[in-house]
């Protein structure tokens, strides 16, 4: 379960992201709210999952997600560039984040 919410923890930063760009330096109330909602979502979503996991695993996992969301986002949404080295990087904390997970004990 820890897992589960370690991936809604990390979907969230991806959320609260987007819309902190979107709230154009917090002067958006709407998206404003979304985005101060969803960093307290994420981080009660985190607090659970490490519970169980351990601390650094779930942070640089929580943190990965949130990365590699937020510039797959830029790019989709905000056509932010899509470099050929932007998109190694994004395989390499990929790569990362899987090496943690598949390392974890839990």
């Amino acid at each position: 379960m820890a897992w589960i919410f370690l991936l809604i923890a990390s979907g969230l930063e991806i959320f609260w992201a987007t819309f902190m760009k979107l709230s154009h330096g917090f002067t958006q109330p709407l998206y404003t709210a979304l985005t101060v909602g969803g960093v307290i979502a994420s981080f009660l979503f985190l607090a659970r999952a490490t519970k169980v996991l351990p601390l650094g695993t779930a942070y640089a996992i929580w943190t990965g997600i949130g990365a590699v969301g937020s510039v797959v986002v830029g790019i989709v949404f905000f056509q932010e560039p899509a470099t050929a080295l932007r998109i190694f990087f994004i395989g390499m904390l990929m790569v990362g984040i899987l090496g943690l997970k598949l390392t974890s004990e839990h």
